[in-house]
C-alpha cells in the first residue's frame, strides 16, 4: 500500500498512513528503517517498507529522466489516476502489509 498508490485499491488506510509517515521521517533524518509487527487480540500485522532502486524508478521515478514517456503513457492508459511517480532512489515508495490470524 501506498500514500501515492497507483492502483485504486492500494491506498494505504489511517494505520498505514501513519507508519509510512514515521518511516518518511525516519528516511529524512537519515535513519535506518525497519520492519514493525502490531499485535492485536486475534491478529498479527506486520509492515514492510519498500525503498527505491534504480529498477523501480523506471515505472516510478520521473518522468524524461528515469522513466520514458512510452512508459508512463502505458501506466496512464492503465491507471488514469496514478499517483506513484517522481520518486527518486532511497525513499519510501511504500509498505508491504502482511495481516495473520492468530
Amino acid at each position: 500500500v501506498s500514500d501515492k498508490n497507483r492502483n485504486p485499491s492500494n491506498a494505504a488506510n489511517e494505520q498505514e498512513l501513519k507508519y509510512i509517515k514515521e518511516i518518511q521521517e525516519l528516511l529524512r533524518d537519515g535513519n535506518e528503517t525497519k520492519p514493525q509487527m502490531i499485535e492485536t487480540e486475534n491478529t498479527i500485522t506486520c509492515y514492510y517498507p519498500i525503498i527505491t532502486n534504480d529498477m523501480c524508478l523506471q515505472c516510478h521515478g520521473k518522468m524524461g529522466s528515469t522513466m520514458t514517456q512510452q512508459t508512463y503513457t502505458k501506466i496512464k492508459s492503465v491507471y488514469a489516476e496514478d499517483k506513484a511517480i517522481g520518486y527518486s532512489e532511497n525513499e519510501l515508495r511504500g509498505i508491504w502489509v502482511v495481516e495473520m490470524d492468530k
